[in-house]
């Protein structure tokens, strides 16, 4: 099974990978992409106390910080265990187009760090979070388009999103009890 989804993966890479945009578009894309580094939340949070205002964002953060907590515990146990190489560095064929953030590839943190946080803003917002969604995934698939994520790093990515997202949910009840004692603004 592992072989197939190799050969899938890497189908999918070099075809994606040897097909080019203007050079206007490229530009644009490789902005877009590179918000996938977090800078899409500065404004999504700006946007969001302005919305709901100051006091129903802090729980909304704080359970958003939960998750993505989560995210960053599971994705470090997973990339450090799998090990798996990038395309560019595994193909020949295939040439990284924007600067990976580190040496392996599975999964995607930008699609699963992204997803949880997005997971928690739909769940709080679900008129706006919506957009959110879309975000981690786009990235991660330009990131394939961009030699440096395996189509299947994107799809792991999104779903341990999801599944840091749950448990994180899970985890802020109780974190969130505690700690509005001591900041009363977390009280949901």
């Amino acid at each position: 099974m592992f072989e197939r989804i190799k050969k899938i993966d890497n189908r999918v890479s070099e075809s994606w990978t040897n097909r080019r945009f203007s050079p206007t578009k490229e530009k644009l894309l490789k902005f877009y992409v590179r918000l996938g580094d977090g800078y899409a939340w500065i404004l999504f949070v700006a946007f969001v106390i302005y919305k709901v205002g100051l006091d129903a964002f802090w729980p909304i953060l704080g359970r958003a910080l939960c998750s993505f907590l989560v995210s960053l515990a599971v994705y470090e146990g997973v990339k450090l265990t799998v090990k798996r190489p990038r395309p560019f560095a595994a193909n020949p064929k295939i040439k990284a187009e924007v600067p990976p953030l580190d040496k392996f590839s599975f999964p995607s943190g930008h699609t699963m760090n992204n997803l949880a946080v997005a997971s928690t803003v739909f769940f709080s917002l679900p008129a706006y979070g919506w957009v959110m969604l879309l975000l981690p995934l786009t990235w991660g698939l330009l990131r394939v388009y961009y030699g440096v994520h395996w189509l299947s790093d994107i799809v792991c990515g999104f779903l341990f999103g999801i599944l840091s997202f749950v448990i994180g949910s899970f985890l802020w009840i109780p974190v969130a009890s505690v700690l509005a004692g001591w900041l009363p603004m977390l009280a949901f």
